[in-house]
């Protein structure tokens, strides 16, 4: 094991014994190492057991920060859920999961909760390789019941009496994924246990007419009594249908979340119906968190703060984010052009968007999770002369990719698509990183895909979306802060499919697609002090690219090096190809290609990600050293542990 392993694995036992001090009163919950363990305590011991894990999970995220307010939210349905259900032999799947940090505490990885989203540790969603509990990966919405009945239909097949429950909160059933299971399962006799957590609340407050019928249920019947909740049980209530029993479905609810005792009461019932049941539970997202203010999110996700004060240990910002600038870039051209509008599938404030919804509320639609629908919608208003901007996470944006094709591409109707969190992303990890839309937008004719490499060229991608109105068009644009330059007063249409040369060379042509700029700058510099000459060229467009620039470096240079923060597939697949079609490749030519690797990266800081990825500037480097035939760097000495580590920080 390398010294930075063992340094790592002090600094969270550390934090674990410092915390274990503060949030010292856990008599039940120290008891506990699996959901056996919760099984043998006595019902009345729940409500104690509840409120000790709710502090545990305060206490670990004040050291690690993370998804935190809607874990909070469902401490005494995880309790009784586990109680209830022999996990993991009956299936329990939570849907997106960002609530499952209480899920991880109660089943055997409570010591390891400070190493959440961190390198090597635990994922901050549930993952099947991970644990025997985590019966479903997750991490995108909706997909619970889908999965839950796929689990119940299984077990029905194999004459098995395993249970599987799906826990979905009313943000994530508003989702046509969510509807098209319902329809599925309601029309089914398969035990399936669907559990809606109803706290009003996606990220951001839930909205849509689902939101509006179950905000009407919730003021027509007030949580049930225990004398209610045994008529409901008995089949003897005669409250009028809800939605979900002319789905097919047996509702019963609504119940307090927070009362364990009476969720146990109702979920030992459930458990041993036949056919499909809907426990409607409320709950309220951050139930019990240990801040003064007010959230407008619930605290959905927080930093590190102080247990004692609250306080939040935010660190400085450098300089304002890609999603700052982008919604910024937004706001000015709406207000010079009138038809500007944007579109967000319940991400306001991670888009950026809330801004805008201020300053333009008639012209800003969020249409709750449902990127399919956002996307044709976005087509719809093209189609009648407005100017969309469909703004999506890269990895949401995954889930409408007929619709891009299909309704979009297909009619050439100019939707622009802001992309966010393209490339990795984090602690998030694979499931949220931006890896793929390059190669699934560039492959589709007619379409302009652009990558901002600092925030003044997103502010003019911002400007040559908007110019674009004959086919449709892309900006993709990381996470996090930006660079610091300088940005233009206003933004300026960009040629289409014109890069731009950075720096003259006449060996080594790098050609960055995107935030790799500063690295290729970097491995430039010490391929210079090595004697070569280099080339920097900022290629702007994946699609169309530029041929004239490619085909111009490819003629008086030895080396050709794309780099891009996507899949293979993407914009060095379309440069290859334009160089073999072209003959360029018959003179000698050495082209690499730099990509995100043929895997899934696991979560970690991004620079841990990207030296993983091999698109740091020693790779790039050594990429060009190698296609030389000369020696690289990397490869003179085999570094490890802290020695290697130094030299990566060289690097940066």
């Amino acid at each position: 094991m390398s010294n930075d392993r063992v340094g790592s694995l002090l600094d969270v036992q550390a934090n674990v014994q410092v915390s274990a001090q503060v949030n010292a009163q856990t008599p039940l919950l120290d008891r506990i190492s699996t959901p056996a363990d919760l099984r043998a305590l006595v019902t009345a011991d729940l409500p104690q057991l509840a409120d000790e894990l709710r502090r545990d999970v305060i206490a670990a995220a004040a050291d690690t920060g993370g998804h935190f307010g809607a874990g909070l939210g469902v401490v005494e349905l995880t309790v009784a859920l586990h109680y209830v259900y022999q996990t993991p032999d009956d299936r329990l799947i939570w849907d997106v999961s960002h609530q499952a940090y209480p899920h991880k505490v109660l089943t055997g990885r409570r010591t390891r909760m400070r190493t959440i989203r961190k390198r090597g540790g635990l994922h901050g969603f549930t993952s099947r390789t991970e644990s025997a509990f985590d019966a479903f990966g997750a991490a995108h919405s909706s997909t619970s019941i889908s999965a839950a009945f796929g689990m119940a239909v299984a077990a029905a097949h194999k004459k098995s009496d395993r249970r599987a429950v799906a826990v979905i909160g009313d943000g994530a059933m508003s989702a046509g994924m969510a509807f098209e299971a319902l329809n599925n399962a309601g029309a089914s006799q398969v035990p399936l246990t669907v559990i809606l957590n109803d706290n009003d609340m996606s990220i951001a407050p839930s909205v849509g007419a689902l939101t509006n019928y179950l905000k009407d249920l919730k003021a027509r019947r007030a949580p049930l009594n225990d004398a209610e909740i045994a008529a409901a049980l008995a089949g003897t209530s005669h409250a009028e249908k809800t939605w979900f029993e002319q789905f097919g479905f047996r509702y019963i609810g609504p119940l307090d979340g927070h009362n364990v005792l009476q969720l146990v009461t109702v979920l030992k019932a459930v458990r041993a119906m036949s056919g499909p049941v809907l426990v409607h539970v409320l709950t309220e997202k951050g139930h019990g968190h240990p801040f003064q203010a007010a959230h407008a999110e619930k605290y959905h996700a927080v930093d590190r703060f102080d247990l004692h004060t609250g306080a939040m240990n935010k660190p400085t910002a450098a300089a304002p984010t890609y999603t700052k600038v982008f919604a910024q870039a937004l706001m000015e051209e709406a207000a010079r052009d009138p038809d500007v509008v944007a579109i967000t599938a319940a991400m306001p404030s991670g888009t950026g968007l809330d801004a805008f919804a201020k300053a333009y509320p008639d012209r800003f639609f969020d249409v709750g999770i449902a990127e399919q629908h956002a996307v044709t919608f976005a087509a719809g208003l093209a189609a009648e002369g407005l100017k969309p901007f469909a703004t999506i996470y890269s990895c949401f944006l995954q889930r409408a990719f007929d619709q891009v094709v299909h309704d979009v591409a297909l009619q050439r109707l100019p939707v622009r698509f802001a992309i966010d969190r393209a490339g990795l992303v984090g602690a998030d990890g694979a499931t949220h990183a931006g890896a793929f839309d390059l190669a699934y937008l560039t492959c589709l004719p007619d379409m302009v895909v652009m990558a901002a490499a600092d925030e003044a060229e997103l502010k003019h991608m911002i400007a040559t979306c908007v110019a674009i109105d004959d086919r449709p068009s892309a900006v993709r644009f990381p996470r996090g802060e930006g660079i610091g330059v300088a940005l233009p007063e206003r933004g300026e249409a960009l040629p289409i499919g014109k890069g731009r040369v950075v720096q003259e060379g006449t060996e080594i042509a790098l050609v960055s697609l995107g935030t790799r700029l500063n690295e290729c700058r970097k491995a430039a510099e010490h391929l210079m002090d090595q004697g070569l000459s280099v080339t920097i060229a900022d290629a702007r467009f994946a699609k169309p690219i530029d041929e004239a620039l490619i085909d111009k470096l490819a003629q008086t240079h030895e080396v050709l090096i794309t780099v891009e923060e996507g899949s293979i597939g993407g914009f060095g697949s379309h440069v290859l190809a334009f160089l073999a079609q072209s003959g360029r490749l018959d003179t000698g030519l050495k082209v690499r290609t730099l990509t995100l690797p043929d895997r899934f990266l696991p979560h970690g800081k991004p620079e841990e990600q990207y030296e993983e990825a091999g698109l740091q500037a020693r790779h790039i480097a050594d990429t060009a050293l190698s296609a030389l035939g000369r020696q690289p760097r990397a490869a003179a000495v085999r570094l490890s542990g802290r020695i290697a580590a130094a030299g990566v920080r060289q690097w940066r």
